[in-house]
């Protein structure tokens, strides 16, 4: 597939590296020369330095040849037009526009033919409120993702001494939470990834990816760790797009909300959108404020600023504090894994939970949806499966019976609004939804070549 990436930033460079990986024919276009330059020489991709908006410079890039356009700079409006150029002036089929402002968003009536012709909308705000607002709602989770419209969950957790699972089999699992259908997909012990078998004994601080129906969460999370608290409260630092609607979503629920931002106006501001937000004007690392306030008794504390360096400092003072649970924006992936050395116990990347969203309309083989895990080590896919018995390499067989690249378990299958945990026995029929997990996300060509209909076996 052809696919012109308009900017080359933390979103559009990442998705080119994993797409260029995959065999796609790729062109990245950004006005930063040397950001393109460098990109250009590290993988086998063409790139076009100029205004992503600009025909002669979509023409450069191909994109009359366009099977897709990715627009993801940094200015919505850029990606807007560069979308409608896209359409009038190169008939390119596909349309995907990155857009933050909520001013946008809230007229979806704007992006059809007639005015903006983009098909598929990504909301890097949206999409990381509500990864946070899901690991408040399941305490003691490390990432919650939905699959199949919310009816299957697959969720990071790490287990802990108490967790009443640990140091035993996984095959007892079923006899420590009956009646809870459940199944691990994958398990990560010292940064290693496991293959979990029936034999595989769960150990402490393993980083355990299970699967299953969403009713059914609460009771595998508690065969994992020690029982924590229901969220009653929490504080938020930060009231950008993505503070400000996570505290709106919050107050949907029995959930107390504070909310921490330097900016009087703007605290203001937010203060008059929120109805039960407590909102406060100050600095949320701020030791004095944090005490004045009682943080260290909080359930959660949640940094959201734009600023990583003000969101770590703010979220280790809150632990230090006894704040239960400290979850954090931080946008330099470098960042990422050193932060949760530091007692933090979550970082959350915007970037990688919207590169997810994005591969999701890239993928081939009927993908519905693409989660990417592990700081984008990993990924879970949920997979349309097409065709019949005659047609498909899987439709008509059991589970043992289907050929999966090393590394890749199907963790679950959603047939209407059944909810089938993987076993052996179990047959794939058509229209099912299948959702894996790879614990190499270079295996995604093969997976998705196994789901693709009339080609033969491989």
């Amino acid at each position: 597939m052809k696919i012109v990436i308009l900017g080359a930033g933390q979103v559009g460079a990442p998705v080119a590296e994993q797409l260029a990986l995959e065999g796609h024919d790729i062109t990245v276009v950004d006005r930063d020369g040397d950001k393109v330059a460098a990109l250009g020489e590290r993988l086998d991709i063409q790139t076009v330095t100029g205004q992503a908006a600009y025909p002669p410079i979509l023409e450069e890039a191909g994109m009359g040849a366009a099977d897709m356009v990715l627009a993801v700079t940094g200015t919505d409006e850029v990606n807007m037009v560069a979308c409608q150029m896209a359409e009038t002036l190169f008939h390119t089929p596909t349309k995907l526009a990155r857009l933050r402002a909520p001013e946008f968003l809230a007229h979806p009536e704007l992006f059809n033919r007639e005015a903006f012709p983009v098909d598929y909308i990504i909301s890097p705000e949206q999409v990381v409120t509500d990864g946070i607002h899901r690991l408040i709602e399941h305490p003691g989770s490390l990432q919650v993702v939905d699959f199949a419209g919310g009816r299957v969950r697959l969720v990071g957790v790490r287990a802990d001494a108490d967790g009443p699972l640990v140091g035993h089999q996984l095959q007892e699992l079923r006899h420590r939470i009956p009646g809870v259908e459940t199944r691990v997909a994958a398990i990560y012990r010292r940064g290693q990834a496991l293959i979990p078998e029936g034999q595989t004994v769960i150990e402490e601080g393993d980083e355990v990816f299970f699967i299953a129906a969403r009713e059914h969460i609460q009771s595998v999370l508690r065969s994992l760790r020690a029982v924590e608290d229901t969220v009653r409260t929490v504080a938020i630092v930060g009231g950008g797009k993505i503070g400000s609607s996570l505290a709106k979503a919050l107050e949907r629920t029995p959930v107390q909300v504070k909310l921490i931002d330097h900016n009087a106006r703007n605290a203001a501001e937010v203060a008059a959108g929120l109805k039960n937000t407590l909102v406060l004007q100050g600095d949320g690392a701020d030791e004095e404020l944090l005490r004045e306030e009682n943080i260290g008794a909080m359930n959660v504390f949640v940094a959201v600023t734009n600023d990583d360096e003000a969101n770590i400092l703010s979220s280790m003072l809150a632990k230090r504090m006894g704040v239960g649970r400290a979850v954090t924006l931080i946008n330099r992936g470098a960042y990422v894994d050193l932060v949760q050395q530091t007692g933090i116990d979550v970082a959350v990347s915007p970037h990688q939970a919207t590169i997810g969203r994005i591969l999701a309309h890239v993928r081939r083989g009927d993908v519905a949806m693409v989660h990417s895990l592990r700081r984008g080590a990993a990924e879970a896919l949920e997979v349309l499966a097409h065709g019949d018995a005659s047609t498909s390499r899987v439709i008509g067989k059991r589970l043992d019976e289907v050929r999966l690249p090393k590394g890749v378990t199907i963790g679950a299958i959603v047939r209407d609004d059944q909810v089938l945990i993987a076993h052996r026995h179990v047959v794939i029929q058509p229209e099912d939804h299948v959702i894996l997990f790879l614990v190499d996300k270079r295996k995604i060509a093969q997976v998705e070549k196994l789901f693709q209909v009339g080609l033969g076996f491989f």
